[in-house]
């Protein structure tokens, strides 16, 4: 059967294609540029580069200290990430699978921190950070992250957990299953998309996250990769590398794609489960 598209379908399509362009031709130019030279960066911004200077990558890794910053980001991304996901998954387990007295009180109060902007929390958690001797650290900045909860990914992941049936629940306790062997294997293994989704998304929170380390670390050699792309873009006013600078904007770009790449079936899956309720 042939598929017939209205003129509405054409139009839509038509825009989503510009809606594309305008998304991918900026990094194709990033790329194309960071294998320039300065001097061919200086005469044509939009000319394609007559030799590919891989050089440009090596520097930035080295002299601007890309790859350093790349390490700091890895064990900054990775440990809040490990620690909050864990948690997250948890309380959303906790709010919307399991009936206590107070669990309305305490959505409710989770709820108010939606009308609170995050800023208004900057300061008391500077101080009690500074008080714990835990600011200019990389596993500071790891504790804080993880331990301040998101409403949006309790509410996307406990969504998602909404969905399944509660007779599994019933079938495994049953079984002899203490509860948290139905959380780790019955929810757990069911809630795979929504847990991907909600972990895709505080990856790319975490990773670029700018004000968090900017405020709390003070030693260069700490600094993960957006805070490090903030360091080489103010030196640009006194060397005026930008091809080198581009080179490490792409480096920086890389590891993004790749979890978006890797995780994107599970990462739709998740995002459009989580708001239907079975």
């Amino acid at each position: 059967m042939i598929e017939k598209h209205t003129y509405m379908d054409v139009i839509w399509r038509v825009v989503l294609y510009v809606w594309a362009l305008t998304i991918i031709l900026p990094l194709i130019w990033v790329i194309y540029e960071s294998l320039k030279s300065n001097p061919e960066f200086f005469q044509n911004i939009w000319a394609l580069p007559s030799k590919i200077h891989w050089s440009n990558y090596s520097k930035a890794w080295t002299q601007y200290s890309f790859g350093k910053s790349l390490l700091n980001t890895l064990y900054y991304v990775g440990g809040s990430l490990i620690v909050s996901l864990f948690f997250t998954t948890l309380n959303a387990y906790a709010l919307t699978r399991m009936e206590f007295k107070g669990r309305k009180l305490i959505w409710g109060l989770i709820m108010l921190s939606l009308f609170l902007p995050g800023i208004n929390a900057l300061v008391p958690q500077y101080v009690i950070m500074r008080e714990l001797s835990l600011t200019n650290s990389l596993t500071g900045l790891i504790l804080l992250s993880s331990l301040g909860e998101s409403v949006f990914y309790l509410m996307l992941l406990g969504g998602f957990m909404q969905s399944l049936p509660k007779e599994l629940e019933e079938s495994a306790t049953m079984d002899g299953a203490t509860l948290f062997q139905q959380f780790w294997r019955v929810i757990i293994p069911l809630s795979t998309p929504g847990i991907v989704t909600v972990a895709v998304f505080k990856f790319l929170g975490y990773y670029n996250n700018f004000m968090g380390p900017f405020i709390y670390l003070s030693d260069p050699e700490k600094y993960p990769i957006a805070v490090q792309m903030y360091t080489a873009n103010k030196l640009m006013e006194f060397s005026a590398d930008w091809v080198t600078l581009f080179a490490g904007v792409t480096i920086a770009m890389i590891p993004s794609i790749i979890v978006f790449v890797l995780f994107q079936r599970l990462l739709m899956e998740g995002a459009t489960m989580g708001g239907v309720k079975g």
